[in-house]
């Protein structure tokens, strides 16, 4: 899938990465500092009924929010100031990966090597003023 959008059509986005990540307990994704990640993530998480406030994780690391109906969290992780592997393991971020639960990746780029095989991997890129590229790569 790769699909290019305005800012505005987000959410539809959002509906439609989440149609395609059906069977996909990870979802990383990557792009540059302003692209749009934590938009994209809020907008999912809303799409999946989230009623938390959601915010970038960039200094917790982990946020983790709650499904409506559901007993199994949603995480949202966040590894840009994380220095090593060893550094996310202590932070919790593969017990967040592997614990059957739905994640949500920023910057998995920089441990790839932590993510689990069935991670669906995307990537943001800027294309204009508010024009942003979603790309899934496989």
């Amino acid at each position: 899938m790769v699909v290019e959008f305005s800012l505005e059509k987000v959410n539809d986005v959002a509906k439609r990465l989440l149609a395609q990540a059906a069977g996909y307990q990870v979802l990383a994704l990557q792009g540059s500092m302003g692209v749009g990640k934590t938009t994209l993530i809020t907008a999912m998480c809303r799409e999946l009924g989230i009623t938390d406030t959601i915010s970038s994780p960039t200094f917790s690391i982990i946020n983790e929010y709650q499904k409506p109906g559901s007993s199994s969290a949603v995480y949202h992780i966040d590894l840009y100031r994380l220095q090593s592997k060893a550094e996310a393991v202590n932070a919790g971020v593969e017990d967040c990966l592997y614990n059957g639960g739905l994640s949500f990746v920023e910057w998995p780029e920089k441990f790839p090597e932590i993510f689990p095989p069935q991670t669906l991997h995307c990537k943001l890129t800027i294309v204009g003023e508010s024009l942003r590229r979603l790309e899934i790569i496989l």
